[in-house]
């Protein structure tokens, strides 16, 4: 096991020499295509929301390198392999941008969010870019105002869809921002897309869609990582990358409910390496503290913080056209995993996210009105077995429910598990009701499902 160096390398003339030690492995990341195309759809990125009239800054556009280098160390270093602990990895950056003194300022900041996030230990260093590469993003001359007045991620999941119909409906015009990854996320993405273009056919909304995968084996002789904790810094860098091409003070919205944002582990396994802390409060700050040290004028916020999945669908803007399009929407952590029992891309109906947008959509609209295929239809058909992931998330579940009727004050406590909540001394309260009234949507679902060893 080394610790492992990312350096990224503007062309193949761009031969700079960063000083190693003996046990780092250093691993080059090329940034460029052929002459001065920049590859790993950054440059697709930048060419896209050009097209648009969306021009993006040289911070803006040094964030989505940054984040490259991020996604490519997360997917590309195997944990099991790169670890004492088979999880903790120790990962060195060394990143090409265009104000290296300013992201060196920022960069405890950059370590601290990153290491909340993943789970590693990360440091970031920064040097200029080449000085043909000097300018990326120089706006023309003559510059209309962009023709967006909000951005919005959209994974294609179903809060991100009433974050996108929520916008709309209130008369903006939102960029729309989208990371392509694995087919069933990419095909949802594209079908919903398509569908609110056609249903909001007045508007001039549009999506900025990037691609981003680097190949198996770029960390020589080290496996590929399937965990992807690091993945929404990427989504997050898109949008604000997006964001500081609609001019000052934008606002980065990232639409998730409250039980998911909090993720408050249902039982002591799921501490550590399975407890993803993707829109946590305590991260999402982080990110509006890297902004402030960046100068970059704008903000992410999570709309929705303190609604629970259900009560989002309940309240979005518009019902009807939400009913009719949910089935579209993506939530399951792993919609291929029916294909050995002969199904197709489907919600399974058992993994955590399923069982919270199930629970939310019957307590949204009433049971039987959500027309979402799952694999397992009916969870009370048969006893579940908790040694097999068909149960383990429900008994986890049930056990977590169990323990807070008994006593719901702790939820005051529990709500501290996944993270510090420090920045949010005045919304603890709140915090801590909506945790409780998303268990208590799950527990309207599975109440009667039968759960053992078996």
């Amino acid at each position: 096991m080394k610790r492992q160096l990312l350096a990224g390398r503007f062309g193949p003339d761009d031969q700079i020499e960063i000083t190693t030690s003996d046990d780092e492995q250093v691993t080059h990341l090329q940034l460029v295509a052929g002459e001065k195309s920049l590859d790993h759809g950054i440059g697709g990125a930048l060419t896209s929301l050009k097209a648009l009239g969306v021009f993006p800054s040289e911070i803006g556009l040094d964030l989505l390198v940054l984040a490259a280098h991020v996604h490519a160390a997360d997917t590309r270093i195997s944990r099991t392999e790169q670890s004492q602990d088979s999880w903790t990895r120790e990962i060195r950056l060394v990143v090409p941008v265009s104000d290296p003194d300013r992201w060196q300022a920022a960069a405890l900041t950059l370590t601290r969010t990153l290491g909340f996030l993943t789970g590693d230990r990360w440091t970031v260093g920064f040097r200029p870019r080449p000085e043909r590469f000097a300018s990326l993003a120089t706006p023309p001359a003559t510059l209309l105002p962009p023709p967006f007045d909000a951005v919005s991620l959209f994974s294609g999941g179903l809060d991100s869809l009433i974050g996108a119909i929520d916008l709309l409906e209130s008369g903006r015009t939102p960029l729309l921002v989208s990371h392509a990854g694995e087919g069933a996320t990419s095909d949802a993405q594209n079908s919903l897309f398509g569908k609110l273009k056609h249903h909001y056919s007045g508007s001039s909304f549009d999506r900025l869609r990037v691609w981003m995968a680097f190949p198996d084996g770029l960390v020589k002789d080290v496996g590929s990582e399937s965990t992807t904790r690091g993945r929404s810094f990427l989504f997050f860098a898109l949008g604000v990358f997006a964001g500081t091409g609609l001019g000052s003070n934008f606002a980065l919205r990232v639409p998730e409910n409250g039980l998911i944002a909090l993720n408050v582990p249902l039982d002591p396994l799921r501490l550590g390496s399975n407890s993803t802390r993707t829109t946590h409060p305590f991260y999402m700050t982080r990110w509006n503290d890297l902004l402030i040290e960046l100068g970059i004028d704008g903000r992410v916020e999570n709309p929705y913080w303190d609604r629970t999945k259900g009560e989002m669908a309940s309240a979005c803007a518009n019902g009807p056209l939400l009913e009719t399009l949910a089935a579209d929407s993506l939530s399951c952590s792993s919609p291929s995993k029916g294909r050995w029992q002969g199904h197709g891309i489907e919600h399974c109906g058992y993994c955590l996210p399923c069982l919270i947008r199930r629970a939310a959509l019957d307590a949204a609209w009433g049971t039987g009105r959500d027309s979402t295929v799952y694999t397992v239809p009916d969870l009370r058909a048969h006893s579940l077995d908790t040694r097999e992931s068909i149960g383990k998330q429900v008994r986890s579940f049930q056990v977590a429910i169990e323990r807070l009727r008994g006593r719901p004050d702790l939820a005051r406590l529990l709500i501290h598990k996944p993270g510090p909540l420090t920045d949010e001394i005045s919304r603890l309260d709140q915090l801590a009701d909506v945790y409780r009234r998303g268990l208590k949507e799950v527990a309207q679902l599975i109440d009667g499902v039968e759960t053992r060893p078996s």
